[in-house]
Order: C-alpha cells, then sequence, then structure tokens
C-alpha cells in the first residue's frame, strides 16, 4: 500500500511541474462542439466555393496561435474561427501575419476571397 501512496504522489508532482513549466492549460468549456466539421479549438478553411453547410470537411485546420502561410487559396472560401475564450482569427495580405484586413472574433466565420491573402494569424484573447 505504501508503494501505491508514493507513486500516487510521484505522479501528482510530476503533473504539477508539467503544468507549471507549460503554463496553464486553457479547457475548452462545456458545449463547445465543432461546428460544419470544424473542431472546437481551431479556424478552419473550406475549399473554394464549397458551402460548409452542405459540405462540413475544411481542407485546412488550425490549432496554435500566431501566423500560418497560405498558398493556392484563391477565389471565395469560408473561413470559421470555433476557438473560445474570445480568441480571433485575422486574414492577412503579407507572409507572417502582417498587414492584415479582417479580423474574425470567436463563433464567428467570412465568406472572403482569399487570393490577395497570403497568412492567417489565430490571434490569443
Amino acid at each position: 500500500m505504501r508503494k501505491i501512496m508514493s507513486a500516487a504522489a510521484a505522479l501528482a508532482t510530476a503533473a504539477t511541474a508539467v503544468l507549471a513549466m507549460g503554463g496553464a492549460a486553457q479547457a475548452a468549456p462545456a458545449g463547445n462542439s465543432p461546428i460544419w466539421g470544424c473542431p472546437s479549438g481551431a479556424v478552419c478553411i473550406y475549399g473554394r466555393g464549397v458551402d460548409p453547410a452542405a459540405n462540413p470537411h475544411p481542407t485546412d485546420v488550425y490549432y496554435s496561435y500566431g501566423a500560418h502561410s497560405l498558398s493556392n487559396q484563391v477565389g471565395y472560401h469560408y473561413v470559421v474561427n470555433n476557438q473560445y475564450g474570445g480568441a480571433s482569427a485575422s486574414l492577412c495580405k503579407n507572409y507572417g501575419g502582417t498587414n492584415c484586413v479582417l479580423t474574425i472574433p470567436q463563433d464567428y466565420h467570412s465568406n472572403y476571397d482569399l487570393t490577395p491573402i497570403n497568412s492567417i494569424t489565430l490571434n490569443r484573447p
């Protein structure tokens, strides 16, 4: 029994250390669910001319904050921000997330011409 208690204490200490090193993890609030196939916590781009309500299969899914380069995205595409905690997403003309022209708030979407867009940023709240 002593070994089990010792192992449990070691596991709890290790878990606390991991959280301390990585910062607090942000959990999705209860009730968050996919929107048109876009997972909770993600920003999704759908294929050119695709209606995500009729075809809920995004072609690109982004989870991490910061800039993400886009390539071969021409014409109108739906962009869905299914992040939580107030996080937004921005569409930017330059690579690296600069010269942004549109910010999409949490739980919103846009049907936007991505031809001049070269990056998308996921923004912390």
